[in-house]
């Protein structure tokens, strides 16, 4: 991970190992920041808006600052990708949710979608993983 204390706030980049059909997270969409995804290891699907888009390794998926997206796992082995995040910040979020996966929930989670200026879409859960075949962790 490179963290945007490292680059004067101009980027982060994050590594997503996702396992197997499984979706990461709502469909969803950030006010500040422009995410850049670029496939190392197996097959990446998305949800770009209204569009649907796969990508193999060595693709690069844009995903601009307020559009709605998920994406997943479309494949049956692994899947990595490294996320770059334009401008930075976004990444606490990531250590925020290792630390108490429970922030997420209810009050508190209301309160970090606020600071990250983040709206997140919990419904769009169980369409997504019946329309691609997929699980989603949080629900196991």
């Amino acid at each position: 991970m490179v963290w945007g204390e490292e680059t004067g706030g101009g980027f982060s980049l994050v590594e997503h190992p996702i396992p197997p059909k499984t979706l990461v997270a709502p469909m969803h969409r950030h006010a500040n920041e422009d995410e850049y995804s670029y496939v190392v290891e197996g097959r990446m699907g998305a949800r770009l808006g209204e569009e649907v888009a796969y990508a193999d390794a060595g693709t690069l998926v844009f995903k601009p600052r307020g559009q709605w997206h998920t994406f997943w796992n479309a494949g049956d082995g692994p899947c990595r990708i490294l996320e770059i995040i334009s401008p930075a910040g976004f990444e606490h979020l990531f250590r925020e949710m290792a630390d108490d996966p429970e922030t997420m929930e209810g009050e508190a989670g209301a309160a970090l979608d606020a600071r990250y200026s983040l709206e997140v879409d919990p419904e769009s859960i169980p369409r997504l993983c019946e329309e691609h075949g997929l699980s989603f962790p949080v629900e196991e």
